[in-house]
């Protein structure tokens, strides 16, 4: 059921027309991120464009519903004996603890989010949906503070026989709560911050409990709640009974949360290809992990003790296949479901496919962006001479990346010039009318040099840190060849082991993949100044009160006209702090094999598998 809006504030705030900041890094691998599209589904609303099924057998059979939220897939709905393989590209699994920033990306969530549920999902059409097979949640006080009740099905178990209960929810909060050196290695502090009290309840093993928000309504409200990890494992592991592990939490007992944090950080931790032991990483989802390959794949089985519709296949697996591999992959039927590199002959080949009857295509926007950020921390060449970013962000060209690299595939793609807005969204133009002024949209190698020679700075190298996608090399090349003039030496560190994540370079190409978010831009931007560090996804070491102030405003704000005027405050600075470089908003490419019904792409970061429960092969 799609969630109904409980007040003008929720109203405002949950239905913004942003697709604002990005929650997971997108498009970190050679997937379906690459060159563009001629056929922008997602133009006018960011949703996924038409379908185009073909006439193959099957296809027909899918289940399409009046919106963007899941099918009804009705009583009857059973699991089929049978195995179906999609590959999103070859980025390894990495952890069940997907809460823990250098496992938290979108290739990790799509497989993670089949096994531990959640009380909402993201739509097809970016809206956020209540998630009715796990539970539900409503709000009961608009004001005063606001507050909203959660309720966990009676069903809801983990695969284990334990239910899913509030202590799930508060060992959750204890993790965004108490983030730390000797605590939490944990996410984001954002349940933390905006439910200052945590998770209140009657009993510790209730189904139900009730969060209250003492500034007013989280702009991202019905996001900060989703899934949570087992804390009766946590509590066990830790050597504590799960009231003593829940009490620890709720009452701030500084030295059992760091007992019970170093176990958090520490369980689900294992060697590449091995799995935690079984008892260690229960399912509350249709999905349980069953095994393991590194660099080969991920086997899930369907839960038999989910509570909600069953999982369509017995047998999902998710294979870490190279993205130039897809098509052909999916012709021999070696993969069900791909999203493919997309370049000129890969959509060919797509089409072809799907001339000849077997298999069924999308092509659309998705809410994806590619960028350059800027290191700032200690050892980059920008940190002890910031001026030499303004000379790297003149040299880089971004409109020859454009031409070059997504043109021939969509004639049509514009340069972003803006981080909280995509291009295809109604308020973009307004909002880079007053923040840019397009100093960056075209080369000027001759300003460059006069920096770089001002600051003695010739041949001053910079590390462009990337995942070794093709295209991202071909992006680097072409830096390489404009900043070369400018007195820059550009090592591609593409081919190397360089974490994104840990800041490990001086300059970073990759992609944030959106999911309807308003205010998760402050834990990418901004700044900590309780603690005086950068926010946990705060990868480049940026600091900008201006721009933390406005994110804590919108995260808060009931007025849209308000909201905007921060965005344009915001992305003004940071293109005068040169935070970074925006590029190009990522189309997506999505083929399978169309006897299996309920595929339906989406542009979030949730990608081809937001549904992959729903998934099953047409008799």
């Amino acid at each position: 059921m799609k969630q109904q809006r409980l007040s003008a504030a929720v109203a405002v705030l949950a239905g913004s027309a942003f697709i604002l900041s990005a929650c997971t890094p997108g498009d970190d691998g050679d997937n379906g991120d690459a060159e563009g599209t001629e056929e922008n589904g997602a133009a006018e609303n960011g949703e996924a464009g038409d379908v185009d099924p073909g006439d193959a057998e099957g296809q027909e059979l899918t289940e399409e519903p009046e919106d963007g939220g899941k099918a009804d897939l009705g009583e009857d709905f059973e699991t089929d004996e049978d195995e179906v393989r999609v590959s999103l590209g070859p980025q390894p699994f990495t952890s069940y603890n997907n809460d823990k920033p250098e496992h938290y990306n979108v290739y990790n969530s799509t497989i993670v989010d089949r096994v531990l549920d959640s009380f909402y999902y993201v739509g097809t059409d970016l809206e956020v949906y209540q998630n009715d097979d796990f539970g539900s949640y409503e709000v009961i006080e608009e004001e005063d503070p606001f507050t909203v009740e959660y309720t966990i099905n009676e069903e809801s178990v983990w695969s284990d026989g334990t239910p899913v209960t509030a202590a799930d929810y508060v060992l959750d909060w204890g993790a965004s709560a108490y983030l730390g050196e000797g605590q939490f290695d944990g996410l984001s502090p954002n349940f933390g911050t905006y439910v200052p009290e945590g998770p209140q309840f009657e009993n510790y093993d209730d189904q139900s409990f009730t969060v209250e928000f003492p500034d007013g309504a989280y702009a991202d409200w019905e996001m900060l709640i989703g899934s949570a990890l087992p804390a009766h494992v946590v509590a066990e592991e830790t050597g504590m009974e799960l009231e003593e592990l829940v009490t620890a939490i709720i009452d701030g007992d500084e030295d059992a949360i760091e007992d019970i944090a170093e176990t958090w950080n520490t369980i689900w931790e294992t060697d590449p290809g091995t799995l935690p032991d079984e008892e260690l990483i229960p399912a509350n989802g249709p999905y349980i992990l069953d095994e393991w390959a590194d660099g080969e794949y991920v086997s899930l089985r369907a839960n038999d003790e989910y509570g909600g519709t069953p999982a369509g296949v017995s047998t999902l697996v998710f294979q870490f296949v190279d993205n130039a591999q897809h098509i052909q992959a999916l012709e021999n039927g070696d993969l069900h479901a791909v999203v493919p590199t997309e370049t000129v002959d890969t959509r060919q080949e797509l089409e072809s496919l799907v001339e000849a009857g077997q298999h069924a295509s999308h092509i659309g926007d998705k809410a994806t962006w590619e960028h350059l950020d800027i290191q700032y921390g200690e050892g980059s060449p920008f940190a002890e001479t910031p001026e030499l970013a303004e000379a790297f962000a003149l040299c880089v060209p971004r409109q020859q990346i454009l031409e070059n690299l997504i043109h021939p595939i969509n004639e049509d793609a514009e340069l972003l010039n803006a981080r909280e807005v995509l291009n295809f969204e109604p308020a973009y133009e307004d909002i880079v009318a007053e923040s840019y002024d397009g100093r960056y949209d075209e080369v000027d190698v001759e300003a460059a040099t006069e920096i770089v020679e001002e600051h003695d700075a010739e041949g001053t190298e910079i590390r462009i840190g990337h995942n070794g996608q093709e295209r991202r090399h071909d992006t680097v090349e072409l830096i390489q060849a404009s900043c070369a003039d400018a007195g820059f030496e550009i090592v591609d560190e593409g081919d190397t082991e360089i974490d994104i994540a840990a800041g490990e370079w001086d300059v970073a190409l990759f992609g944030w993949s959106g999911s309807g978010q308003v205010a998760s831009g402050l834990n990418i931007y901004g700044w900590d100044r309780d603690a005086d560090e950068p926010r946990p996804q705060n990868w480049n070491n940026y600091n900008n009160d201006v721009v933390s102030d406005a994110f804590e405003t919108i995260a808060t704000s009931v007025d849209e006209d308000e909201v905007q005027e921060e965005i344009i405050t915001l992305e003004q600075e940071m293109w005068d702090d040169l935070h970074g470089l925006p590029l190009y908003v990522h189309p997506g490419m999505t083929g399978w094999d169309s006897s299996i019904a309920n595929i339906r792409p989406t542009p979030a970061q949730t990608q081809l598998v937001w549904n992959a429960e729903q998934w099953q092969r047409a008799e």
